[in-house]
């Protein structure tokens, strides 16, 4: 063990494996860790029942929870891609270029991780329920918004703000669908819940082909639509309770001094303890997020560019390579919790990075298979994620740590699209004629396989680096952030005002011998 005067020394929560049963882990010098990267990585083989015995161990509190949850991030991706479907005809009404109308697109990318902060920070301190049904006023007064906007300004005052509701939404419906459900349980329903972003955006081409450009009002019924749902979202929330986890941390406080002065006491424990974790998620979700743009946004433009796709052609290839996300997402994240969150994140890098060849050089209508297994792969990854993150979040801050972190990957990864569109240039192939114009083309496949095969290696390797607290109670009874700032006597009153009894507890131990 090393000595508090080790330059290489650094505290084990913010490394390495959180032992089921322990919230502070002992510590360990820098080099101790790193030797431990190979063997923490081995498979933990935990015995997992058939999924639909799992989910059927969930509660009804459970599926009503995940249902609203699901419902919430299905539109909030649904919401988005509004915008990525209708571009050339916003930019008509609007008299801007194509190039002018992705600045919509690019605000909400950089506004969404001021969203995070906000409502991140309201619900771990007033709850999950509340900063939701806020936030999905906004989405509904926003997209209203959108759907009138007259000129360029206002179509981009409405993104930047919407930027903001879209930011607060993925760490919230990540607590309110995982923080409750039984551990066992937790891979599958980490992977169902991500994949609301493919569905949400399967929902979106399926209702533009059905709202736009059918009425006399153009593109704009497709907005307009998009904030009708969000309405039943507000009702189902307001008939739920909070989770049982929010309660019971929420109880602490109480038994504390101050609700207030404890939760700020809270946030300098874990950033004095957890920040270099902190900065470590942050990494991580920035190699996700280019895995998941650097894989679809140019993807399209490949598709009718170089190999002259037609628009149903593209439809039907996206389709089924997003039929393959949820897919993916859903099966990895059920193994996950058999073979571990970081072992199943790097397999199946390394299988998306060995079909990176006929995902991007495919040039026949046969790529709609390597389309359907790459995106199997992309989003099998991260159907890890949501549990991943919550499990290494600290437990005062889970929705702000892991809304946070996602959107600040996702602030880093915007340029994706741009870099690949960049990098394509160099890479000219013969122009073509269409509509009486010549077109410029270039080899995106090439270019989409060189920056998907870095994006994959900076994956595993972070992956690889990273801590795993698979099975973490996501209880008060074994936080010692919590424990720190509200007492231990604080912790041990709301123990047992909740007719429950702290495991590890004096109690405990006496009955134990």
């Amino acid at each position: 063990m090393a000595s508090d005067k080790d330059p290489d020394y650094v505290e084990q929560s913010d490394l390495t494996m959180y032992p089921p049963t322990r919230e502070t882990p002992e510590k360990m010098s820098a080099g101790r860790y790193l030797s431990t990267r190979f063997s923490s990585l081995k498979p933990p083989m935990d015995r997992v029942e058939n999924p639909f015995t799992l989910l059927a161990s969930l509660t009804r509190m459970n599926w009503l929870m995940f249902s609203c949850a699901f419902l919430a991030w299905t539109w909030d991706a649904f919401d988005f891609f509004t915008v990525s479907l209708t571009i050339t005809d916003i930019g008509e009404t609007c008299n801007e270029s194509t190039k002018a109308i992705t600045w919509g697109i690019t605000l909400v990318l950089m506004f969404r991780s001021v969203g995070a902060i906000i409502f991140g920070i309201a619900a771990d301190r007033y709850g999950r329920k509340w900063p939701f049904v806020i936030n999905n006023v906004l989405f509904i007064v926003l997209e209203l918004g959108t759907g009138f906007c007259q000129t360029y300004q206002q179509f981009l005052a409405c993104r930047a703000l919407f930027g903001v509701a879209m930011g607060g939404i993925y760490g919230n419906c990540a607590a309110t669908a995982i923080e409750d459900v039984p551990e066992k349980a937790r891979g599958i329903v980490s992977g169902m819940l991500q994949q609301g972003y493919a569905f949400g955006y399967l929902l979106a081409t399926a209702f533009a082909r059905g709202l736009v450009d059918t009425t006399s009002h153009g593109w704009r019924p497709l907005f307009w639509f998009g904030a009708c749902p969000p309405v039943l979202f507000i009702a189902f929330r307001l008939c739920l309770p909070e989770t049982d986890s929010f309660i019971e941390r929420q109880r602490v406080r109480a038994a504390g001094h101050n609700v207030g002065k404890t939760f700020i006491s809270e946030g300098k424990v874990a950033l004095r303890r957890h920040w270099m974790l902190l900065v470590y998620l942050v990494l991580l979700m920035a190699g996700f997020n280019f895995m998941s743009h650097g894989s679809q946004d140019l993807y399209p433009t490949m598709l009718t560019n170089q190999y002259n796709f037609s628009k149903n052609a593209v439809t039907v290839t996206q389709v089924v390579a997003n039929l393959g996300a949820m897919a993916g997402g859903t099966i990895v994240g059920y193994l996950s919790q058999m073979f571990g969150r970081r072992f199943s994140i790097i397999v199946i890098s390394i299988v998306g990075g060995a079909l990176l060849y006929p995902y991007g050089f495919v040039g026949s209508k046969s790529v709609i298979a390597a389309a359907f297994f790459e995106q199997f792969c992309v989003q099998g990854a991260w159907g890890v994620i949501p549990i991943h993150l919550m499990e290494l979040s600290p437990g005062s801050f889970r929705t702000f740590v892991v809304g946070t972190s996602y959107q600040l990957g996702n602030l880093v990864s915007s340029a994706s699209s741009t870099i690949e569109a960049t990098i394509g240039e160099r890479f000219p192939l013969p122009s073509k004629i269409e509509a009486g114009k010549t077109v410029a083309r270039y080899r995106y496949g090439i270019v989409i396989a060189i920056f998907m095969g870095c994006v994959f290696g900076y994956v595993i390797l972070l992956t690889f680096l990273g801590p795993e607290y698979k099975g973490k109670d996501m209880g008060v009874s074994h936080d010692a952030d919590l424990e720190e700032a509200a007492g231990h006597d604080a912790v041990e009153a709301a123990a047992f005002r909740s007719g429950g009894r702290r495991q590890g507890s004096d109690e405990d131990q006496m009955e134990k011998v």
